[in-house]
């Protein structure tokens, strides 16, 4: 399934409000993405990066970071909505995480997402309060709920 990519002015993002906004496409999450985190954050704890071991472990195998999982709601939110007319893209922060399930490394996962809020805010600006879930292809749980909040400014 391809993603249908939402277009809309800033103008009339506070309709939105309440709307589903559909799934993203798939991306993989693979065992290089997870390195690559890893390096990035310092973060290298076997059950990540170390292969041979992580198979005796508890998941079977690498798992992916929950912040590797949590930053992907970025590129994955952006195949959903795009507000024309935009001059500045804010992470405000987020209301709620958390991560039901780990991600495999070699899973693919994708977002469902629902524009929760849309507030105005100083410096002609609105604030988009997002419920998101990072769903895994063919899981049983999803890998991350979250309650992201960005600031679009005009």
């Amino acid at each position: 399934m391809t993603a249908k990519t939402l277009r809309v002015t800033f103008d009339e993002v506070a309709k939105l409000a309440g709307t589903e906004l559909g799934v993203s496409d798939w991306i993989e999450v693979g065992q290089d993405r997870i390195d690559t985190f890893a390096d990035a954050t310092g973060d290298h704890q076997w059950i990540h990066v170390d292969q041979e071991k992580a198979k005796d472990g508890p998941f079977g195998g690498t798992i992916a970071h929950g912040y590797l999982t949590l930053s992907l709601i970025i590129p994955l939110w952006t195949d959903l909505l795009e507000v024309e007319g935009v001059t500045t893209k804010v992470n405000y922060g987020l209301n709620k995480v958390r991560f039901p399930s780990p991600v495999r490394a070699g899973s693919r996962v994708r977002l469902a997402a629902k524009l929760a809020e849309v507030e105005e805010v100083a410096g002609n600006g609105l604030q988009l309060t997002v419920d998101v879930v990072v769903e895994i292809e063919n899981g049983d749980k999803p890998a991350c709920v979250a309650q992201p909040v960005f600031r679009f400014y005009a």
